[in-house]
């Protein structure tokens, strides 16, 4: 049985994480296989996750943000005060995987103007929230909810932030500072003078999972996030 033969079945995605799993494989082996096969299956399941998943779609048009699972949307899981939960790492994750989808496809790929489109408004919507430290917090829909510096989700926000700004899908001048205050951030924060990378949220699927995260919480997923952010940011230095 080839790919080409597997049933029509487009709902796998069901959480906003896998969109940095899966995305960037399937535009990889489509380009590698040259077979545009890949690539239209990813946008079917990726449409899915979007705007069908739980009902109307885990996107959140209105702030350009992902709610994480069909839970959270509206009517479902809110903060102790009732505002939305809109994951920080969640977003990040979302963020990553429109970056390294993005860097696998050509320019002339169909569906890259909407995965341009949609990795523009989210940085641009996670600008909007930034804590003065240089920092998201994990509920980026309520600065209440748990506050306090987090450094997965913003090493995410940063790659992708970084990402469009090199890539020229936003305003150089606008969203540089939030680029350079994130960095600043975790590298006078965050970063151990030993190395060590702190304040990241361990493993879960929510902003009270894992906590407190302090400075001596970290995960090698922050890390990989931290390094993806700081060698896009020396790119676009360069």
């Amino acid at each position: 049985m080839t790919y080409t033969d597997q049933p029509a079945k487009n709902d796998d995605w069901w959480w906003d994480d896998a969109l940095h799993m899966a995305m960037p494989p399937f535009a990889r082996l489509g380009v590698l296989r040259a077979d545009t096969a890949y690539t239209e299956k990813l946008y079917r399941l990726y449409t899915h996750t979007k705007h069908a998943e739980g009902g109307p779609g885990l996107y959140d048009d209105t702030s350009g943000l992902w709610y994480r699972d069909k839970r959270f949307l509206p009517g479902g899981i809110a903060s102790p005060s009732g505002k939305p939960v809109l994951w920080s790492r969640g977003n990040g994750w979302v963020a990553g995987g429109h970056v390294k989808t993005l860097k696998a496809l050509g320019s002339s790929a169909p569906h890259v103007p909407e995965y341009r489109a949609t990795l523009t408004r989210l940085v641009q919507s996670v600008a909007a929230v930034q804590r003065t430290d240089g920092f998201w917090n994990v509920n980026l829909a309520d600065p209440a909810h748990l506050p306090g510096p987090e450094t997965s989700g913003t090493s995410f926000f940063l790659y992708g932030t970084a990402y469009a700004i090199r890539a020229g899908l936003v305003d150089r001048a606008a969203l540089l500072p939030v680029a350079a205050a994130a960095w600043q951030g975790l590298v006078a924060e965050a970063v151990h003078p030993d190395g060590f990378l702190g304040y990241v949220q361990k493993v879960g699927d929510r902003p009270e999972s894992s906590q407190p995260i302090t400075y001596d919480s970290t995960a090698d997923f922050g890390v990989g996030g931290f390094l993806l952010a700081g060698t896009e940011l020396a790119a676009l230095a360069g």
